[in-house]
This record gives C-alpha cells, sequence and structure tokens, in this order.
C-alpha cells in the first residue's frame, strides 16, 4: 500500500464535524484535529457542508486564539441527518442573494431588449410604410407585434417571479 492515505471525502470530514461539534468544538481545535488527513480547504468546505445539518456558531463564545465555537442543533441534525451523505457540490457558488439578483437583471434585460425590438421594428415598419414598401412595413409590423408579444409574455413570467421572491 502506498505511504499516501486516502483522503476523506468532505462529507466524511462534515460528519466528524458534526461529531466533534455535539459536545462544542473551536474551528481551531477542528483544523488541528483534521489536518493530519484534509487540507485548510477541504476543511472549510466541510464546515460550510456541517453548517447545512444544523453546525452554528455560537458568537459570545468567541476566542481570539481558537477562533469560533461551534456547536450542533441536535434536533435540526436528527431531523434530516439521513441525508447527509448526499454530495453537495461547494466548488458552486451558493450564494443565494448573488443568484437571485442575477437572475432578475437577467429578466430585466431580456424584457427591455424585447420591447426595445417591438419598439424599433414598429417605427421602421411605419418608415417603410411611408416610403411605399407596404409588403415590407406589414413584415416589420408582424416582427413587431411578435416582439411585443414576447415583451407582454415575458412581463407576465417577471410579474409572477417578482411575486414569489
Amino acid at each position: 500500500m502506498s505511504t499516501i492515505a486516502r483522503r476523506p471525502s468532505v462529507v466524511e470530514l462534515s460528519q466528524r464535524i458534526l461529531d466533534m461539534a455535539k459536545t462544542g468544538v473551536y474551528r481551531e481545535s477542528v483544523f488541528e484535529a483534521l489536518k493530519p488527513v484534509a487540507t485548510k480547504k477541504q476543511i472549510r468546505e466541510a464546515i460550510a457542508h456541517a453548517k447545512k445539518f444544523g453546525l452554528h456558531s455560537v458568537a459570545s463564545l468567541r476566542d481570539e486564539e481558537l477562533g469560533t465555537y461551534y456547536e450542533v442543533d441536535l434536533v435540526k441534525l436528527r431531523s434530516i441527518e439521513h441525508t447527509i451523505s448526499t454530495p453537495v457540490p461547494s466548488s458552486q457558488s451558493t450564494d443565494l442573494t448573488k443568484q437571485t439578483t442575477d437572475a432578475i437583471v437577467t429578466i430585466r434585460l431580456m424584457l427591455t431588449a424585447a420591447k426595445g425590438a417591438a419598439i424599433a421594428l414598429t417605427i421602421i415598419g411605419f418608415a417603410y410604410l411611408l416610403t411605399g414598401k407596404q409588403q415590407a412595413s406589414f413584415g416589420l409590423f408582424s416582427s413587431a407585434a411578435s416582439a411585443a408579444g414576447l415583451w407582454i409574455l415575458q412581463k407576465a413570467f417577471a410579474k409572477k417571479v417578482d411575486s414569489q421572491s
């Protein structure tokens, strides 16, 4: 067997952290205990994963040298403990506020683009109508109507999303 042992997964590290935090543990103690088997990055990911299962900090017990003091909400842990082995991709952004804000900005850009296209096609259609190019103006008006329909549909969906958030 090689001299390098298999590194535990984030889920396994998370389980160890939760076990340690059942009686309370300082962040620095977690790093010291897991340093032989995991990197700091893996330990931080495991702490983030464990927070989804009831790990929380106690601000009043924070220590300058030992850092954050962690405890576990045993009720929450027991209620969802069966799902702890489900790996959660931690490399992806889990900041829900940022994702929601990005989605809202994207929706507003889509609304602006559809509305702008409808207006532009209508104006160009009128210009073609005034110059006597009726077939081209009909095509532009049809395109403007399609763009306006998309804008109305997107606006209705946007209102639905906005009322849910």
